[in-house]
């Protein structure tokens, strides 16, 4: 089973970026995101809060992360590669807080989405892919660092961050936003855009959608700040503005 799922990461690493965003529109065509929960606008308004708070929390988490030690997960050849062991920073309380902060940030967008059959749909697949790439890359390190790497994984979990001992993973070292805002605009970009269409969507979905079109004008524009303020961060970012100083 897990020489399996190893095969699967393997090909799910190298063709991700197709392959997740297809999966996600085949569950919204589904069904469209309902309009209520349970039959209570209400509860479907609080359930959207709880899907924005969840995308903020991954995103925080992943800004942890990059903020503290950046780890380049983009392997070599869209193959499974690392240069070095990163242990250090949010690595030294989770060997896996990017996926963990991706994970949130997906089961958000279905949580957004709000039908029950795609939420659970949605988020149970995107479990099993997310530790079918794991697998795959604990495989490749362990060939890789050996003893070193085992030795890591006894010590430090694999999914649940152990937040008591942020402190002392952290201790040292120093939180850079500027490198945040180089290395994750687009995702950040990315989870606000999603967020916002599918809120566009619902509303297209109802029978008659004229109803919300100054509410979907805002949230179009919307869009198209965040789209902008992304594109001017591209530029300055080629430009060499977010370039991290060498040490001395």
């Amino acid at each position: 089973m897990k020489s399996s799922m190893i095969r699967i990461g393997n090909f799910l690493f190298r063709y991700r970026n197709q392959a997740f965003p297809i999966i996600i529109l085949l569950l919204f065509l589904v069904a469209p995101p309902p309009s209520e929960t349970l039959g209570s606008t209400t509860l479907a308004r609080v359930e959207d809060v709880v899907a924005v708070l969840v995308a903020l929390s991954g995103l925080a988490l992943r800004a942890t992360v990059i903020g503290y030690a950046y780890i380049q997960r983009g392997g070599l050849n869209k193959k499974v590669y690392a240069k070095n062991l990163v242990t250090e920073g949010v690595f030294g309380i989770c060997r896996n807080p990017l996926y963990v902060g991706n994970l949130l940030i997906y089961a958000a967008v279905f949580l957004m989405h709000g039908d029950p059959q795609v939420v659970t749909t949605g988020i149970a697949s995107f479990l099993f892919m997310y530790q079918c790439i794991i697998y795959a890359e604990e495989d490749y390190l362990e060939g890789k660092f050996g003893e070193g790497y085992r030795v890591y994984c006894a010590d430090v979990p694999r999914w649940i961050p152990r937040f008591r001992k942020f402190a002392e993973a952290t201790e040292g070292m120093a939180f850079n936003l500027k490198r945040v805002i180089g290395k994750d605009y687009s995702t950040i970009s990315a989870t606000l855009i999603a967020l916002l269409s599918v809120e566009i969507y619902e509303h297209l979905a109802v029978p008659e959608p004229t109803a919300y079109r100054s509410y979907l004008l805002l949230l179009a524009a919307l869009i198209a700040l965040i789209g902008l303020m992304a594109g001017v961060i591209r530029i300055l970012k080629k430009r060499g503005n977010f370039r991290e100083s060498k040490a001395v």
